[in-house]
């Protein structure tokens, strides 16, 4: 059924694999389709308790496909004109909007959902990731939103529901990453154990969520949801959409287009992200080298 996405069902549950590897798993728009599909399809699926997505290959997602994204919106996503395209600032938002409702799906979806992550899990990935029920990773993995440098802003934003106002500063403000270690100690994710026993300690919280009532897993996961939404979540993701449209129209966006444009993306984010070195923000160790 799926080009982009592997699905497997498992006993209880049932797995959502990224698979386009060769991208690190980038989310091209037909990815995010399926995955929206999958993850509907398993919450109508009464022999489903829970989902786990997690991503082919070295990692779980670096992002939203950027190729994808130029090559559908130079001339508008249909051809015919009368058809959305980018080419105002609703349109990117529309569009932002868009994207956010598939991936809101892990959100939105009565039965939980369980992020596996190595590797990579940047810019689009975490909106993935954060828009799951927890999420558990591998210590090594690398984690952040190096768009923040010269694109924009979280196209959709849970940080400041899991992290203090000062990490989410920190990381959004500089683009820098953190280490899936670092990222349990300040309760962006929900635990980081080593990449070994990453699909163990997964399995092992999966095969206890199917010993619960799916009802009973869905009130449980609504309740926590509903809370959040209280607090402001639904509208934060709205007002998510429209700062990184926002964002869009800055010098630093329209120089980065501008090289990708020029250069191809690949080189377009070497350029932004030379500068800043290779070194993750650390939490219990100072970052600047003496």
């Amino acid at each position: 059924m799926y080009e982009t996405i592997a699905v497997e069902h498992e006993d209880g549950w049932m797995s959502v694999i990224l698979n386009r590897p060769d991208t690190k798993n980038a989310l091209s728009g037909k990815l995010m389709r399926e995955l929206e599909a999958a993850l509907w399809d398993a919450d109508d699926d009464t022999s489903v308790h829970a989902v786990m997505i997690s991503g082919a290959g070295d990692s779980f997602c670096a992002g939203y496909d950027l190729v994808d994204y130029r090559e559908k919106s130079e001339v508008g996503r249909r051809p015919e004109a009368r058809y959305r395209g980018a080419r105002s600032f609703d349109d990117d938002v529309w569009q932002l909007e868009k994207n956010q409702r598939r991936l809101l799906a892990a959100f939105d979806m009565h039965k939980p959902v369980v992020a596996k992550v190595h590797g990579y899990c940047i810019a689009g990935g975490i909106d993935l990731a954060m828009a799951c029920d927890m999420i558990i990773v591998a210590e090594d993995a690398r984690i952040g939103f190096p768009p923040a440098r010269g694109s924009g802003t979280l196209p959709m934003n849970f940080w400041i529901y899991h992290v203090s106002p000062q990490w989410a500063k920190r990381l959004l403000l500089t683009g820098d990453s953190i280490s899936g270690a670092d990222a349990a100690k300040i309760g962006l994710v929900l635990k980081a154990v080593p990449a070994a026993q990453l699909d163990a300690e997964v399995r092992h919280l999966m095969s206890r969520l199917r010993l619960i009532d799916p009802d009973v897993l869905a009130v449980n996961k609504r309740v926590v949801n509903l809370a959040q939404e209280l607090m402001g979540a639904r509208t934060m993701q709205r007002l998510a959409a429209e700062l990184d449209a926002r964002g869009h129209l800055s010098k630093g966006a329209r120089a980065f287009g501008a090289a990708v444009m020029e250069k191809g993306v690949k080189e377009a984010v070497r350029l932004r992200d030379e500068p800043f070195g290779k070194a993750l923000a650390r939490v219990d160790e100072p970052d600047a080298v003496t």
